[in-house]
């Protein structure tokens, strides 16, 4: 892990997180109610309806999928910063209380999603040149 860039290491974390969190999250709802909103089913605070979880599995899917090569974890960075940036804007957006709230999130999904967003641009944007000089000072 040590040779890996820092955004390789995040995007492997983040996946990981992810996909603990999407499969914690059948636990809370098993799998009544896909897309239902408003479903008061919650996991550390953070609402969750099926629809939910699966989109969790498969971001952490992505991330466990692309943070062996550099171009690839700033890949996923990118769909981080772009998915999670528009679910927080949508979360803002919407009456939680309307069918339009098909995610079934909350004011705390909201604050994570802007957190996983800005994440994202961390490991999107994060200078090349670190690994480098890294390497060249353990020689």
């Amino acid at each position: 892990m040590a040779d890996r860039h820092p955004s390789q290491v995040l995007a492997l974390v983040i996946g990981a997180a992810y996909v603990v969190v999407g499969l914690a999250g059948w636990l809370v709802t098993g799998f009544d109610d896909f897309a239902t909103p408003n479903t008061g089913e919650t996991l550390l605070g953070f609402e969750l309806n099926p629809l939910h979880n699966i989109v969790h599995l498969v971001i952490g899917a992505a991330g466990l999928a692309m943070w062996r090569t550099l171009d690839t974890a700033k890949t996923f960075g990118w769909l981080l910063f772009v998915g999670y940036g528009a679910t927080f804007v949508y979360g803002l957006l919407i009456d939680k209380t309307s069918d339009a709230n098909f995610l079934s999130l909350n004011g705390a999904d909201d604050g994570l999603h802007l957190v996983s967003a800005l994440a994202g641009l961390a490991v999107a944007l994060w200078p090349v040149g670190e690994r480098r000089s890294a390497s060249a000072s353990a020689r």
